[in-house]
C-alpha cells in the first residue's frame, strides 16, 4: 500500500494547465492529465459523493448541495452529516483491503461523523444572542485545538462571501500539511476552494483569473511537494468547470405569478417562502433546479410552464431523470436544467422591498436555494466599509445586528456551473483528473470510475 494524497482543486479545467500552473503541469508531466466527466448536477456535494462512492446521485442520494425535506416541509442546504451519503466510501473500501489503512479528510463536504481517522470542516457556533462565532469541527475533537492554536481560527469570511480569497485555501493547506506530517495518513483528501470565487464573480473569460490560477497552483504545489517527500502518489482533480453566464432565471417568481408558489407575509413585514403550502416551487442550485410539485395532477402543467421559460434548456420528469442517474426520492418531481449562459436564482419575492431579511446577508443555511450574490458587497451601498465597520462595532458591543451588505441584483454574477459540459468542449467546460503515476492512465475517465482508479493507484491491480 502506497500513501495517496487527493487534492480537489474546485473549478480547475484541463485548459488551465500550462504556464500559470507550473506545479500542476509538472505533476501531469510526470504522470498524465485527462478531462474528467462529471455528474448531473455538477455541483460540489453531488460530485464529491460520486468521487468517493463511485455511484450516481440516484444511488448515493446527494441530488444537489441541498434539497427539500418533504417530511419537514423545509429546504436544507449545506448539511454536514456524513450519514446523508449512501454507499461504500473510498476509505471504507481501502480499509477492507488493509485494516491498517487510515484517512484524513480535510474540508471535503459531509465531514461530520465520517468514518475516517482525522477530519476538519468549518462549523461556526451560534450563541443565543444571535451572533455567529467562527469555529471548526474536527475528528478527533482535539485536532481542531491543535490546528487552531498553531494557525489561528479558520478564516470563515475568507472561505465564503465578499472577502473570500486565497487565505482560506492557504489555511487549509497549512492544516493539511500538519496532519500529513504528524499523522502520516494512508489517504489524505484535501479540498482547495479558491478558484470558485472569482470564476463566479468575474467569469472564466476575465483576464484577472490568471492570477487566481497561479495562486491556487502555488498552494497545491506545497501539498504536492510534501506528499512526494513522504513517498506518496498524488491525484489532483476537480468537480466541475465554471462557465460564463449573463442570464439569471427567476424560476420561483414565475411559479408564483402562475399561482403555484405561496408566500407568507411575516409579522416584521417581509415575505417568506411557504414550501408546505405551495403547489410547486423550485430549489435553485446554480444551473440546476429541483422543482417540487405537491399534487401529481399538477406535474404536467408545471412542466409545460417551465419548458416555455427563456433560459431553461431541459425539464426532466422521473423518466428523464433516470437517463442522468438523478431519479432519487430526494429529487424534485421535475428537474430544470438551465440553458448555456443562464442560471437559477432562488428569489421568490416580486418586490425587493419585501425580500426577507436574510436575502441581504450571507446566510447559506436559511436561504431556500444557492445564492452566488453573496460573493459581492451590494454595489448600491455608498460606503460599504463604513457599513461593515458599524455592524462589527455592534457585534463587539454585544448588540444584535444584521450584516446586511449583500444585494439582490443577480445580474452581477458572471460564472456558474451545474450543467453537463457542452459536447466537444470538455477541456474547458468540464473538470480534470491529474495523476502522478501512469499506472492508472486511461483515455477517458468517468467520475464514477475515480474511486476504483484511486484504489488501484494505492494498492495495485
Amino acid at each position: 500500500m502506497k500513501p495517496l494524497v487527493v487534492i480537489d482543486v474546485v473549478g480547475l479545467t484541463h485548459d488551465m494547465l500550462g504556464a500559470n500552473t507550473p506545479h500542476l503541469a509538472r505533476l501531469a508531466g510526470d504522470g498524465f492529465a485527462r478531462p474528467l466527466s462529471t455528474v448531473l448536477p455538477a455541483v460540489t456535494c453531488s460530485a464529491q459523493s460520486t468521487i468517493l462512492t463511485g455511484l450516481l446521485p440516484r444511488d448515493h442520494g446527494i441530488v444537489g448541495n441541498g434539497w427539500y425535506f418533504r417530511d419537514l416541509a423545509e429546504v436544507g442546504f449545506w448539511k454536514q452529516s456524513n450519514a446523508l451519503v449512501h454507499g461504500e466510501r473510498l476509505y471504507q473500501a481501502a480499509r477492507r483491503r488493509d485494516p491498517s489503512h487510515t484517512t484524513a479528510k480535510m474540508f471535503w463536504w459531509y465531514n461530520m461523523y465520517a468514518d475516517v481517522n482525522w477530519s476538519m470542516t468549518p462549523r461556526p457556533s451560534y450563541p443565543a444572542d444571535g451572533r455567529k462565532v467562527f469555529d471548526s469541527y474536527s475528528q478527533p475533537a482535539d485536532l481542531r485545538d491543535r490546528l487552531q492554536n498553531k494557525l489561528g481560527v479558520f478564516p470563515l469570511p475568507k472561505f465564503w462571501g465578499p472577502a473570500a480569497d486565497i487565505d482560506s485555501t492557504r489555511w487549509i493547506v497549512d492544516a493539511s500539511l500538519d496532519v500529513l506530517r504528524a499523522n502520516k495518513p494512508s489517504l489524505t483528501l484535501v479540498y482547495l476552494p479558491h478558484l470558485d470565487y472569482n470564476l463566479q464573480r468575474l467569469g472564466p473569460d476575465d483576464l484577472r483569473i490568471a492570477s487566481d490560477i497561479r495562486q491556487v497552483d502555488a498552494q497545491a504545489g506545497r501539498l504536492i511537494e510534501a506528499a512526494r517527500a513522504e513517498g506518496a502518489e498524488v491525484v489532483v482533480l476537480s468537480e466541475y468547470a465554471i462557465t460564463a453566464v449573463d442570464q439569471p432565471v427567476h424560476i420561483n417568481r414565475i411559479l408564483r405569478e402562475k399561482g403555484f408558489l405561496v408566500v407568507r407575509r411575516e409579522a416584521l413585514g417581509w415575505e417568506s417562502l411557504d414550501c408546505g403550502a405551495s403547489s410547486a416551487f423550485a430549489v435553485a442550485d446554480h444551473q440546476v433546479a429541483h422543482v417540487y410539485v405537491r399534487q401529481p395532477q399538477d406535474i404536467t402543467a408545471v412542466a409545460h410552464l417551465l419548458r416555455k421559460i427563456d433560459g431553461i434548456d431541459l425539464v426532466l420528469d422521473r423518466e428523464g431523470q433516470r437517463e442522468f442517474g438523478l431519479d432519487h426520492e430526494r429529487s424534485g418531481e421535475l428537474v430544470a436544467i438551465a440553458a448555456p449562459r443562464a442560471w437559477f436564482t432562488y428569489y421568490f419575492w416580486i418586490d425587493d422591498r419585501l425580500a426577507p431579511d436574510y436575502a441581504r446577508t450571507i446566510d447559506i443555511h436559511r436561504k431556500p436555494g444557492y445564492d452566488p450574490v453573496e460573493l459581492f458587497v451590494d454595489p448600491r451601498i455608498m460606503f460599504p466599509k463604513l457599513r461593515i465597520a458599524r455592524r462589527l462595532a455592534q457585534k463587539a458591543l454585544g448588540f444584535r445586528y444584521t450584516m446586511d451588505v449583500i444585494g439582490v441584483d443577480a445580474s452581477i454574477v458572471k460564472g456558474s456551473h451545474g450543467r453537463l459540459p457542452v459536447v466537444g468542449k470538455e477541456n474547458s467546460d468540464g473538470p480534470v483528473f491529474i495523476s502522478s503515476s501512469r499506472a492508472i492512465e486511461q483515455d477517458a475517465i468517468a467520475m464514477t470510475a475515480v474511486k476504483e482508479m484511486l484504489l488501484e493507484l494505492q494498492f495495485g491491480t
